[in-house]
């Protein structure tokens, strides 16, 4: 079974803005994979056991943007 978690993400301008949030979310222990689209706003993370949606976020806010966990 695969856990996964949802965000919004604010502030993007270009694929490159994806490719640094996935970079750094990527960087938390137990996300095994990060995909940000810019077009829907939105980063998917894969995770290998339960991580918290703050440890996320903050890794997205150290990428410089913001984000909320999505349903």
């Amino acid at each position: 079974m695969t856990l996964r978690l949802a965000f919004t993400v604010t502030g993007m301008h270009c694929n490159s803005c994806g490719l640094l949030i996935d970079d750094e979310v990527e960087e938390v222990p137990g996300v095994t994979t990060s995909t940000t689209d810019l077009r829907t706003e939105r980063t998917v993370v894969e995770l290998e056991h339960p991580v918290p949606a703050e440890e996320i976020v903050a890794a997205i806010a150290a990428a410089g943007y913001t984000a909320t966990p999505t349903a």
